[in-house]
């Protein structure tokens, strides 16, 4: 921010400050899609063409290995609203259940899920 570096999520800036984000760039929304990745792989698991759940989404870092290993639709179930990626609030593929995971049915889905 203004050719300083902030490592506080809750600092203040001027509303008019230059902002440059620095480091790598992630492959997927979030850490956890690497974390689910290594998963997929290390357990031979196919999430190609699979309906699949994701509880807890939070930024939706599951959701997007999970679209980017082929999955037809997701799920991606939080009880915190809007905090899922933008690039995934606009994808087709997933669907939004800003509720309690534990409270969900399937009628709520209307669909049984693969993975």
């Amino acid at each position: 921010v203004d050719q300083q570096k902030v490592t506080k999520a809750g600092a203040l800036v001027v509303r008019d400050a230059g902002i440059e984000i620095s480091g790598k760039k992630l492959r997927y929304a979030s850490r956890g899609g690497l974390k689910l990745e290594g998963a997929l792989e290390d357990f031979h698991v196919c999430a190609s063409d699979k309906v699949c759940l994701d509880a807890g989404s939070s930024t939706g870092g599951f959701t997007d290995c999970l679209l980017q290993h082929g999955a037809r639709r997701v799920y991606a179930v939080d009880v915190t609203v809007n905090q899922l990626a933008w690039k995934l609030q606009q994808d087709r593929r997933v669907i939004r259940l800003e509720r309690n995971a534990r409270e969900l049915g399937l009628d709520d889905l209307g669909e049984a899920v693969d993975l």
